[in-house]
């Protein structure tokens, strides 16, 4: 009998990992839906009958990059998603350029998620209004200050995922008495079905952002062999996806049914819904756990952020790293944090607060750019590894959400607020490569990526207790298969 208690228990504590991996890093794109659908409202002009057709257009993309970062997991199950992609098919130079698009992504995330944090405080305490900038900018010292202590690990953003997910059902249940609204299409040329959708669709796409974490985080499964890190990296893709859609879709759906119009600035679209509830404690609930969620996607930020400055700083005692940062951003405190490269996410995050006056439907206007630098090369070195290997399919849904996404990023060039977003990426992107260069042009950089995640994974195996391994898994370390790399 010991043996299927034994082997019950460690498939009990596989998916107890899966669950808590698959939650934890959905909690960036899950926590977009609190400014996302906001914002593709205010590029329609407060027009409720192409929202739900805008949103599930955004959903539709989506749903075309997880298809390929499914092959792209399949082929990099160590980690490094897009930078580990381009390197490979491209020549390793290539991968500074999603790297550089991350660095930006991660300056905006936290900047939106403190913002939109405060947004939603505001909304349930409107005497804070005048306050707004204090609030957020406060908001993101705690964070930066929790990250001195470690890193939280996958059980606390897996529990405040889910928590907001059920908070948000419990907001979406019918709300007995009140009458359904069947909102009038605005008249006007500038409103046209496929012109408007065409308009509000890049700004939508900041619901997009994170949702390619899976494809990088999986290196901090070291306890997994590549089958088990290539198995968890495609579940976690696809729920990310059934979770997020159905989220996004289902609030936009109760939106327009309710005939919720555009907010005033001292609340946002989802806080009105849940207004709507039946019951003042609901209303709370929702506002404290939307607050919390932004924060961990903040949180989680920090994290890969300065972990990916540490992986490609140089080494102060001679172990060999990449050598292209200087090394003090490889510096870590007792409990293995590089504050520095914290410290140099907050300076930049507390700039792009204060610029956009801790408003996050200004900040969504430069969010979803960076991103889609990297999901364009991503996809586009998937293309060319499916044309290697001779399968004309994959080829195909890999140029149909190339041309989707490239759509995306020529719609948001349109817009001055992305073009800064991109010169960002660039001059980003140039110096990573500048300094890449200057170092002698080291091998192993476009790994970088996976690494940081696979040293976050050090930490948390210590607080966290893990499956046990199957007999056949592989116990040779992430970070060393890393560096052989799988083409």
């Amino acid at each position: 009998m010991t043996q299927p208690t034994s082997r019950a228990a460690w498939l009990h504590g596989r998916t107890a990992l899966l669950i808590a991996f698959a939650f934890s890093v959905m909690a960036d794109p899950v926590s977009s839906v609190a400014y996302a659908i906001e914002a593709a409202l205010r590029a329609l002009d407060g027009n409720l009958a192409l929202l739900l057709p805008a949103m599930a257009a955004v959903v539709a993309v989506v749903g075309l990059v997880v298809a390929s970062y499914h092959q792209l997991v399949a082929r990099f199950p160590e980690g490094g998603g897009s930078a580990a992609a381009a390197g490979g098919a491209f020549g390793e130079g290539f991968s500074f350029i999603p790297m550089g698009a991350l660095v930006v992504d991660f300056v905006l995330t936290i900047s939106i998620s403190v913002s939109a944090g405060s947004s939603a405080i505001i909304s349930y305490l409107p005497a804070l209004a005048p306050h707004r900038l204090g609030l957020a900018l406060g908001l993101l010292l705690i964070v930066a200050g929790l990250m001195w202590f470690g890193h939280l690990g996958r059980a606390v953003f897996a529990l405040l995922t889910i928590v907001f997910v059920g908070t948000a059902v419990a907001v979406l249940l019918p709300v007995p008495g009140m009458p359904a609204v069947d909102p009038a299409p605005v008249v006007g040329l500038t409103h046209g079905a496929p012109l408007a959708v065409a308009l509000a669709f890049p700004v939508a796409m900041a619901l997009a952002t994170g949702i390619e974490a899976p494809s990088s985080a999986i290196a901090q499964l070291a306890q997994l062999d590549d089958a088990g890190r290539r198995s968890f990296g495609r579940w976690a893709l696809w729920l990310t996806l059934g979770i997020v859609g159905t989220l996004t879709l289902a609030l936009t759906a109760a939106v327009v049914r309710l005939g919720i119009q555009v907010p005033h600035e001292d609340t946002t679209l989802v806080a009105e819904l849940a207004r709507a509830a039946d019951g003042h404690g609901l209303f709370a609930a929702f506002q404290a756990t939307t607050a919390l969620l932004l924060l961990s996607a903040a949180s989680s930020s920090f994290q890969a952020g300065p972990g990916l400055l540490k992986a490609l700083a140089r080494s102060e005692h001679g172990a060999s790293r990449h050598g292209v940062l200087p090394a003090v951003l490889g510096r870590t405190n007792a409990h293995h944090v590089p504050m520095v490269g914290v410290g140099v996410f907050l300076v930049a995050s507390a700039v792009v607060v204060m610029l956009a006056g801790a408003r996050d439907q200004s900040l969504v206007l430069f969010y979803a750019v960076s991103v889609f630098v990297s999901f364009l090369m991503g996809l586009l070195a998937m293309a060319r590894f499916s044309h290697l290997d001779r399968r004309p399919g994959w080829v195909a849904l890999n140029l149909v959400a190339a041309v989707a996404v490239a759509f995306t990023l020529v719609s948001n060039l349109m817009r001055p607020a992305a073009l800064g977003s991109l010169a960002a990426t660039a001059v980003v992107a140039g110096g990573l490569y500048w300094a890449w260069v200057r170092a002698g042009r080291p091998r192993g950089a476009a790994l970088a990526v996976a690494e940081a995640e696979a040293g976050e994974a050090q930490q948390d195996d210590a607080a966290e207790p893990l499956p046990a391994p199957e007999p056949e898994q592989d116990a040779e370390p992430v970070a060393a298969r890393a560096h052989r790399g799988r083409r």
